[in-house]
């Protein structure tokens, strides 16, 4: 009888045990490098930095430079889940801890800086404008009388109009996608936003050969992977994981790949904590 008891709370502990242990195994990690799952935000909308491919796939330099530095975090590629970051809501999903990290085009500011921590920059890229190949236009005064199109709400090409350009004839559309299709029309210009932006829709396949940037250094965007407030130590690692991507060669070959067909001038890769104003 007492054997009996000593074997029933032995079996009952053991399936507490195997339970815990079977809810407990296959869960995602956005919060701790673990080696199990983790989120990393990205743009699924932007060729050649962050864009979801028709078969499920991601491609781009911001998804080269996250799945870099989650393998030095210890994960594998497909231990990653890339996740939707769209600009207004960043901040936002690392606050929430949806995401580890993010990665996508995320220019480091003051004003970003009060909200989260910024790792790098990585990458520093200038505002600038695209152009078809037998464009004459040649600096950004040039534009006046000129069509420019950026996308609505966006201050590129409102810094042009209102500083530079006040005669060129402003177009604002949804998309940068809508923009490069009227510039292959002839029904734009110009189009401007960041030169890595730019670089990485002209080196779409449909595009290649069409279009050539400018080389103007409008603006200086230094493009920094985004964590959690306070979150220093996931901080450090990823900042010594940006290095190491520099020093080993694999970020120039990631911007070789991303953006070479469009002929981007990259500037190198910027020092870790180095912010160009």
């Amino acid at each position: 009888m007492k054997l009996r008891k000593v074997t029933a709370a032995s079996a009952a502990v053991l399936a507490l045990t195997v339970g815990a242990t079977a809810c407990g195994g296959n869960k995602s990690d956005s919060g701790s490098d673990s080696g199990k799952k983790i989120k990393i935000g990205i743009k699924f909308d932007q060729p050649g930095l962050g864009l979801k491919q028709p078969d499920g796939s991601y491609s781009g330099f911001d998804v080269d430079v996250a799945t870099y530095v989650a393998k030095e975090l210890g994960y594998k590629p497909g231990d990653i889940q890339f996740v939707e970051t769209k600009s207004a809501d960043r901040e936002n999903a690392l606050a929430r801890g949806d995401v580890k990290f993010i990665a996508a085009t995320y220019s480091i500011t003051d004003e970003r800086k009060a909200k989260v921590d910024f790792a790098g920059p990585y990458l520093l890229a200038h505002q600038d404008l695209l152009l078809k190949k037998s464009s004459k236009i040649v600096q950004a005064k040039d534009l006046n009388g000129k069509n420019l199109c950026s996308v609505t709400g966006s201050t590129s090409a409102q810094n042009i109009h209102d500083t530079i350009a006040p005669k060129a004839n402003l177009k604002e559309y949804s998309s940068y996608s809508e923009c490069i299709a009227s510039l292959q029309s002839g029904a734009v210009d110009a189009v401007t936003t960041d030169d890595s932006i730019l670089a990485g829709f002209a080196a779409q396949d449909k595009y290649k050969g069409q279009f050539k940037l400018a080389g103007l250094k409008l603006s200086n965007e230094n493009y920094g992977v985004g964590v959690k407030k306070g979150d220093s130590a996931t901080l450090d690692k990823i900042n010594k994981a940006l290095e190491k991507m520099v020093s080993d060669g694999s970020w120039k070959a990631a911007v070789a790949k991303n953006f070479g067909p469009a002929n981007y001038k990259n500037e190198p890769a910027p020092k870790i904590g180095q912010i160009v104003k």
